[in-house]
This record gives structure tokens, C-alpha cells and sequence, in this order.
């Protein structure tokens, strides 16, 4: 397998796997955390008594989500089409995965802020998992970081051997 192929692979593969332990976090674990000994089932039946809209604050989660996976396979798509090069495509991938940090950040307000208003509770994660969300866009931003890096570095040390 191409060093492109396997590029486009794991580009897509960690951004559906981001977008999924996001829906996950949003929907499920801290739900979950944030309001101990009640199921989800119980939970949504307190919102919905609430007068809270758990319908959307799912679709948002969802939604959000998809776009992330949506954005890496056109990256993907238009990256075999136009046979762009191994650098600039992780530089893509690299930019959705850091950019799924403001999505995630987004993401802990659809239930999160109803169950802080409906249950009294604080807002805020409930669990470890939006914090693993959070490193892994700061590690996908210093990687992003250093690839472009090398990529100057590689540029500018060309320019000076074709100077000489």
C-alpha cells in the first residue's frame, strides 16, 4: 500500500473515530456521569418533563458529528481524484481532527446544558472522555504544526542547494 492510500485510510478512520467517541461522550457516557444511578431512558423522560427538546439536542450532536466524517471523505475523494501530494493531505486530515475540538466543545452544550438546567446540576464534562477528545486535537495541532514545519524546512534547505 502507497504512503497516499495509507494517509487517505487512517485520515478517515481517525476522523470517524473521533466523531464517533464525540457522539458517544455527548450523547451517552456523560449524560450518564452527570446524573448517577438514572439510565438514560430516565434521564430523557426528566428533560422531556422539563419541557427540554432531547430530539434535537441529539440531531445537533449528530449532525455535528457527520460533518467531520463528511469533510474527511471529500478530502479523501478529492484527494485520489487530484493525486494531491502525502503532505498537504494529513495537513487536511490533521486540520479536521484539531478543529473537532471547538465540535466537541459545541457538542457538550446540546444535553449538557439541559441536564445542568433541568437537574440542577453544573455544566461541564462529566467524564474523561471529552478531555481525551480535547489532546487529541491538541496532538493533531502539533503535528500539523511540525509537518509544516519540516515541509518549510525541507523547502527553504532545497532553495539553498539550489542557490549554490
Amino acid at each position: 500500500m502507497n504512503q497516499r492510500a495509507m494517509i487517505t485510510i487512517s485520515g478517515v478512520g481517525t476522523v470517524a473515530a473521533y466523531s464517533s467517541l464525540m457522539t458517544l461522550q455527548a450523547l451517552v457516557l456523560d449524560p450518564l456521569a452527570a446524573v448517577p444511578g438514572r439510565s438514560l431512558r430516565q434521564i430523557h423522560a426528566h428533560l422531556l418533563a422539563s419541557g427540554m427538546n432531547v430530539t434535537s439536542d441529539n440531531v445537533s450532536v449528530i449532525v455535528s458529528a457527520s460533518i467531520g466524517v463528511a469533510l474527511s471523505v471529500t478530502v479523501a475523494a478529492v484527494a485520489i481524484n487530484r493525486r494531491l501530494s502525502s503532505v498537504l493531505m494529513a495537513v487536511l486530515f490533521l486540520s479536521i481532527v484539531a478543529l473537532g475540538a471547538l465540535v466537541t466543545f459545541g457538542s457538550g452544550f446540546a444535553l449538557g446544558m439541559d441536564i445542568a438546567d433541568s437537574y440542577g446540576g453544573g455544566g461541564g464534562s462529566h467524564t474523561v472522555w471529552a478531555p481525551v477528545l480535547y489532546g487529541t486535537s491538541f496532538l493533531a495541532f502539533l503535528a500539523l504544526v511540525a509537518v509544516l514545519a519540516v515541509r518549510l524546512l525541507r523547502g527553504r534547505s532545497a532553495q539553498g542547494l539550489a542557490k549554490s
